[in-house]
């Protein structure tokens, strides 16, 4: 699995999917001809009915866009003055529940609701705010911090300072600042100074100094840090996430593996948390779902390219196999092929 990320021969000349803006690379789209109100009609003839209709539900929610689902929800309760999360709340239970209602949120509101539960309860899962602050973009995680403004009337700085601690939560909390610089260009010394500060204070050195590595890591631009992982192995004989992982431990080091990870490919890093959440004893349905759906227009068709890439077989394959049930059809059609 190393091999995968050791290699950064194509690294400079790759797009940098931090900052998609389009939904080229997405596996939903716009249904030409959408009429909200036929789509309505259909939702509520599948949902009012005796028994609920499941295909009517994924074929409607599953193939359209995120803003047409809006229009939907919109139509949806001036039709019949109820929501339509919670007529779906009612009629349907589990992963299929969760990846319905999922996917008639805003992409901002999705993000805030799956950053809630990973900070409410007992623990915090540590896990989903690394994969959400690693591979979000200043615009999409200014937008998840006002959606959590508005659902709880606080901040989300302040809530996470509260649940975080030591270097990884220095780490997560500048990240979820959402200051990333996001200028393009990239000054080649700097590069090479910054992969220089990093050898000093890792590998050089006894102990670590890990503020350096949270300060460069945290607050450079994609492409910069493109090439000061470029220039690091040309001084080191090593790759960054090499030298992260013998020298740091714990949640600092997954942080920095996937601040690393996402610098230099998110489908990649999404492809990768895919596997890990279907490998094993057991799915991880929460992981499926927030990837399938959070990703399903910006960059799904990168993350199956990849899939096919790291593992030799295709990602709807891996689905199939795996999951089954009306959930499984809903995380298929959102795949939207085999490769």
């Amino acid at each position: 699995m190393a091999s995968v990320w050791d290699d950064l021969s194509l690294l400079l000349d790759s797009p940098d999917s931090l900052t998609v803006t389009s939904s080229a690379r997405g596996t939903v789209k716009e249904k030409p001809g959408f009429n909200p109100s036929e789509d309505v009609a259909a939702l509520r003839k599948a949902i009012e009915g005796l028994g609920t209709n499941e295909k009517s539900l994924i074929d409607i929610l599953t193939q359209r866009s995120n803003a047409q689902r809006q229009l939907i929800c919109k139509a949806y309760h001036q039709a019949t003055g109820r929501t339509l999360a919670n007529d779906l709340k009612g009629d349907t239970r589990g992963d299929f529940e969760d990846i319905l209602l999922g996917l008639i949120m805003t992409p901002a509101q999705f993000d805030c609701m799956e950053f809630i539960r990973a900070i409410k309860g007992a623990g915090t899962t540590d896990s989903t705010l690394i994969e959400i602050f690693a591979s979000r973009s200043n615009i999409q995680i200014k937008a998840l911090s006002d959606a959590y403004l508005a659902e709880t009337g606080r901040s989300l700085l302040h809530d996470l300072k509260s649940e975080v601690s030591g270097d990884y939560g220095k780490a997560l909390l500048i990240l979820a600042e959402g200051k990333r610089d996001e200028s393009t260009a990239v000054d080649a010394a700097k590069a090479k100074a910054d992969a220089k500060v990093l050898y000093e204070a890792g590998e050089k050195r006894w102990g670590t100094d890990e503020s350096k590595f949270i300060d460069i890591l945290c607050r450079r631009s994609v492409p910069q840090l493109r090439q000061t992982l470029v220039e690091y192995k040309n001084l080191t004989g090593k790759t960054l996430q090499q030298s992260i992982e013998s020298e740091m431990s714990g949640n600092l080091e997954n942080i920095l593996v996937a601040i690393v990870k996402c610098v230099k490919s998110v489908p990649a890093y999404m492809a990768e948390r895919l596997n890990q959440s279907m490998k094993g004893l057991g799915t991880t349905e929460s992981i499926l779902t927030r990837i399938m759906v959070s990703r399903s227009e910006i960059d799904l068709l990168d993350i199956r390219a990849e899939y096919k890439k790291l593992y030799g077989c295709s990602l709807y394959s891996a689905i199939a196999s795996d999951v089954g049930g009306d959930f499984g059809q809903c995380l298929k059609r959102l795949c939207g092929g085999d490769d």
